[in-house]
């Protein structure tokens, strides 16, 4: 701009002396110049001479500036549709069976916020480095410093991508573990389920069968599909085999609303055997937990809350008091394997039966010990009048599985 300011000027002398040359009609002359300078006519030859190099100068210098810019851009495009890639391939990645761990979309979007304030930012830049251009000529580093801000805006990049490039690769890894442990699970169930055909095709009888409860699991469990009516005394008996430790844990249970403890049968830790009615506790001297088949049977009667215990046909223990006047209330559920918090769940791991179950019979009276007798030697075969034990009233759940059971004789044998 100084340079065109003193050629205007130049010029404007110049133009101003043949113009009173042209009036005078006469040819002025050639004026020497102080300290040997040069004439108007060759100083304004040499601004403009000097004004044409500059601007091919600057022209030069813009071309490679946008030339670098271009290529910047050309970058960034590339890394952009790379992280979208990326992006893309971790989402399908993702959708797969099953929650993970971990999640590279916070990655995936951090990355694309830093690709688009990279990009505002190169287009700002661009728009200055035009404003600049158009006012004034750039400064000699001006293209080192450009240069080093492109250098590290594509480290950070690259950093990024190979981040997201471990994402991905772990997110692979935790997909197949998943993948192989769904399947072993999945063939361990139809193994499960396999062997429980083979097992129901195999009972000789609708009641020669077993529940099985392999694990002290919370899910593992048999549900009794009839429920009980009101109820003003009974007598609970069933086969049961265990050596599990500390306690066999909850044979049975019935919850009703209002009452999860409304008949329960439970060995917790090192307690004793208790019976809970209304939630009231009376302890059993009854002993189970040497893995060997055993006959039990639990008369009440709400009449002064009177109790039987019986082990293998003898009776080991009577007392009374355990929730007098109190009728069994009906409609609630019945539980094999494990303890109720609420009606029909929340069980208890650390609560629940581990052995086998079978032959599980409640009648609506008070069995006369002859009769618990007979039942625990095999003499005779008297189902339940309220709850018998047939196959089509036991439903298993969570891997509980029914077998064909022992014969009486054999269970027998075991004691």
């Amino acid at each position: 701009r100084v340079l065109l300011n003193k050629v205007t000027a130049v010029a404007g002398h110049a133009q101003e002396s043949s113009w009173v040359a042209a009036r005078t009609g006469c040819q002025l002359p050639a004026m020497p110049m102080q300290g040997g300078a040069l004439s108007p006519e060759e100083e304004l030859r040499a601004a403009v001479l000097q004004l044409r190099e500059t601007v091919v100068q600057q022209k030069e210098t813009l071309g490679a500036q946008r030339e670098a810019i271009r290529e910047l851009t050309g970058k960034l495009a590339r890394c952009e549709g790379l992280a979208g890639g990326k992006a893309r391939g971790t989402a399908t990645g993702k959708d797969t069976m099953g929650d993970l761990p971990r999640d590279p979309g916070h990655v995936v979007e951090q990355l694309s916020r830093s690709l688009q304030t990279l990009k505002d930012r190169l287009e700002s830049l661009e728009l200055q480095l035009r404003t600049n251009v158009s006012n004034a000529g750039l400064p000699s580093d001006f293209r080192e410093v450009l240069q080093r801000r492109l250098g590290e805006l594509e480290r950070q990049l690259l950093r990024k991508v190979a981040e997201l490039e471990d994402e991905k690769s772990l997110l692979h890894n935790e997909t197949s573990a998943h993948r192989q442990k769904t399947e072993s699970t999945l063939n361990a169930l139809l193994q499960r389920v396999a062997e429980l055909e083979r097992g129901n095709s195999a009972f000789k009888s609708p009641d020669a069968f077993k529940v099985s409860l392999p694990l002290r699991t919370n899910y593992l469990y048999g549900k009794i599909k009839k429920t009980l009516p009101e109820l003003y005394a009974f007598t609970i008996c069933l086969w049961l085999r265990s050596s599990a430790s500390p306690g066999i844990g909850t044979p049975f249970s019935y919850a009703v609303p209002g009452q999860a403890n409304e008949i329960v049968l439970i060995e917790w830790g090192n307690n004793p055997i208790e019976l809970l009615i209304n939630d009231k506790v009376a302890q059993l001297p009854l002993f189970v937990s040497d893995g060997k088949w055993h006959h039990i049977c639990i008369t009440w009667t709400t009449r002064d809350g009177m109790w039987e215990a019986f082990q293998d046909g003898e009776k080991l223990g009577t007392g009374e008091n355990l929730a007098p006047w109190h009728p069994i209330k009906p409609g609630g559920v019945l539980i094999l394997g494990q303890e109720q918090d609420t009606v029909g769940g929340r069980f208890d791991a650390t609560q629940a039966f581990v052995g086998e179950l079978s032959q599980f019979n409640i009648w609506d009276r008070v069995l006369r010990a002859q009769e618990i007798v007979n039942i625990a030697n095999c003499s005779t075969n008297m189902p339940g009048n309220i709850i018998p034990w047939v196959d089509n009233n036991v439903d298993v759940f969570g891997g509980a599985s029914k077998w064909p059971v022992e014969t009486c004789e054999e269970r027998l044998l075991d004691l």
